[in-house]
């Protein structure tokens, strides 16, 4: 088992698939690398919040989601900045409830929302975070 918080150690992708023990995060990751023709960048952070090995999906520099491992499931961060507010704020009323929450609870900084979303299934939340980086992609 690897050790996320090992600083000395990075882990592959498929090491990372292996932690999380769920098909939806291979899917998920292959998914965005098809639509965007993107690799991943495994890095580790240092970040008070959420120290530890994730993974970037960025885009001609500009960065679509970062993935934080957990076990059973992921955490998709998607920041919804000024250039998507707007069509991101279209879109909400029909997204999934939960999804709406987390846009209303998350305070806006500079501009933007850094929308900290878990994924466990293929479920509506997570057509809805494909759509969030969409919009994302184009901004």
């Amino acid at each position: 088992m690897i050790d996320l918080k090992d600083r000395n150690n990075c882990p592959s992708l498929e090491e990372i698939g292996t932690y999380i023990q769920n098909p939806v995060f291979q899917k998920f990751c292959s998914e965005i690398k098809e639509t965007y023709k993107c690799s991943e960048k495994i890095e580790y952070s240092c970040c008070s919040m959420e120290p530890g090995w994730n993974v970037k999906f960025k885009k001609s520099g500009k960065s679509l989601c970062t993935i934080y491992p957990r076990e059973s499931y992921f955490t998709a961060l998607v920041v919804v900045g000024r250039k998507e507010k707007e069509s991101v704020e279209e879109i909400l009323p029909e997204c999934n409830l939960r999804l709406q929450e987390i846009y209303e609870e998350t305070k806006e900084g500079n501009g933007q929302r850094w929308l900290m979303i878990d994924l466990e299934d293929r479920d509506s939340m997570y057509q809805d975070v494909l759509r969030l980086i969409k919009i994302r992609s184009k901004g």
